[in-house]
């Protein structure tokens, strides 16, 4: 099940006010421009701030999320109904041969286990035209990014028709390659407090590499992140055509 922060509908429909920051797609739109991709998937498209800014430069995008509420608040955005919106994950798309895939905003940590992560990376793959080119970020484990999430101070957004919202987060559990942190809401309004759990995993680079590998991907590079320099590594990887291999005849054994 997606996190509270994406799929409580309150949270979903405050989420953009509380991530405002979003310097990070820079380096996804200059991939759209430096790879001609004129088809896009979004992975874990959440309230569509990225499928938008695309749609809105020409680009052909389907958007998939598995958090309805967080859907609801893309689909708003979406005025000209330019965005393919799919209410699911990169296992339940249609037959697909696009240009690129992306997974923005750390959203390949959120696979948990290998099987979720194998079966996304191979979802991408066969939604990709041979050559296409998978782009994701994943934070840097050695960088520890975990250890500054705590707030030592709450956060407070001004979000229209709400009012003040105060927001808090601490980390709950290091489990390493899983990290868990809990963000609380509380709502000035009408006194409401919602909090949102939420785990990542924090693979090595090297293990991402041998997983690309498997599903079908060649790594052409390993980027810096230009909003975050140092801390996180940003995966280019092509989609390889797969040979099937056919089962040997009883002759061909012998």
């Amino acid at each position: 099940m997606p996190d509270a922060i994406f799929a409580h509908p309150r949270l979903a429909e405050i989420y953009d006010r509380v991530d405002d920051d979003r310097s990070d797609l820079a380096a996804y739109l200059s991939a759209v421009e430096e790879f001609h991709a004129h088809t896009l998937l979004d992975i874990g498209c959440g309230t569509g701030t990225f499928a938008c800014l695309l749609a809105a430069r020409g680009v052909a995008v389907t958007a998939v999320d598995p958090a309805l509420a967080s859907l609801e608040v893309a689909r708003r955005k979406d005025h000209d109904n330019a965005v393919q919106w799919i209410h699911g994950d990169a296992t339940t798309l249609p037959s697909l041969a696009v240009d690129m895939a992306t997974m923005t905003g750390n959203v390949a940590q959120v696979f948990l286990s290998d099987e979720e992560w194998t079966a996304t990376l191979r979802g991408a793959h066969q939604a990709l035209r041979t050559g296409g080119r998978l782009v994701f970020e994943v934070r840097d484990p050695e960088r520890r990014a975990w250890e500054a999430w705590t707030t030592t101070e709450p956060r407070h957004v001004v979000v229209p028709n709400l009012g003040l919202v105060e927001v808090s987060e601490e980390v709950i559990d290091v489990s390493l390659p899983l990290i868990s942190f809990r963000m609380t809401f509380r709502f000035a309004g009408d006194g409401a407090v919602i909090t949102s759990d939420s785990t990542l995993r924090f693979r090595t680079r090297e293990e991402i590499e041998e997983s690309l590998s498997a599903a079908g991907f060649r790594t052409d590079e390993i980027r810096d992140a230009p909003d975050r320099p140092g801390l996180e590594f940003v995966f280019v990887a092509r989609a390889e055509s797969i040979t099937v291999m056919s089962e040997p005849s009883r002759l061909d054994r012998t």
